[in-house]
């Protein structure tokens, strides 16, 4: 399937225009900041705490940004019409995908920057950090594609927060509960494990256990968001 750059670009810039009206969204930006601010403040620096600032910034900005932009689309019944154009599925999906990384990209590098965090690896961290974008767009695209208006879409990021955020919290029962033991496979959880390897003694293996289950579920998801747009399109 050929990728048009200059279709993808146009849809970009309708959606930079419609997200500069939509202040529901805007105000979203500001969260992961006054949350590094707040945490700086207050003298945290461990892992759990970087790892809880970015894993909320991605369910807060990413996944409700991206699910707003779907949902919108399909409240104002435009969503379909984008597909009588000669954009192709993967065009119309980077399009609208790109404001989303690039709001993503600059909130966390200004909190991470605020929050003061040197990663053991900076390779390692921003491979993760991107991926973990591009994981998180893909569940924002799922839940806009099941949400009717924006309203729903707001409330439709509620489980991924409650399951992939909480996971963090869960996997901390696993010694009590085994079966808890899966949310540490969790793409947070292996977030949160990526920022705590030290920054002298550590391994390749090390870097790439987490980078590698953090890739494993951003292509699976991306791959669902793909085949669920083009099954919701064509039930409607």
């Amino acid at each position: 399937m050929s990728i048009s750059l200059k279709r993808a670009r146009a849809i970009f810039v309708k959606d930079y225009k419609e997200f500069s009206r939509n202040y529901a969204i805007s105000i979203m930006l500001i969260f992961p900041i006054l949350l590094a601010v707040l945490f700086r403040g207050a003298g945290l620096s461990m892992p759990e705490v970087i790892g809880f600032l970015l894993n909320i910034s991605l369910v807060l900005v990413t996944c409700f940004a991206q699910a707003c932009l779907i949902a919108e689309e399909k409240e104002r019944n435009t969503l379909r019409s984008l597909m009588m154009t000669p954009a192709t599925i993967i065009d119309v999906l980077i399009g609208k995908s790109a404001l989303v990384f690039v709001m993503s990209s600059v909130v966390l590098a200004i909190s991470i920057f605020i929050f003061g965090y040197e990663p053991a690896n900076i390779w390692a961290f921003v491979a993760a950090i991107i991926l973990s974008i591009i994981l998180y767009i893909a569940a924002g695209t799922i839940c806009g594609l099941f949400s009717k208006t924006l309203l729903e879409a707001s409330l439709s990021i509620l489980p991924v927060a409650a399951i992939f955020s909480g996971a963090t919290g869960g996997a901390l029962l696993a010694d009590d509960y085994p079966i808890f033991k899966v949310l540490d496979y969790m793409p947070s959880s292996q977030l949160i494990h990526l920022l705590g390897i030290p920054h002298t003694g550590f391994t390749i293996g090390d870097l790439l256990k987490p980078l590698l289950i953090i890739m494993a579920w951003t292509v699976v998801l991306t791959l669902v968001s793909v085949i669920l747009y083009q099954r919701r399109l064509k039930d409607e």
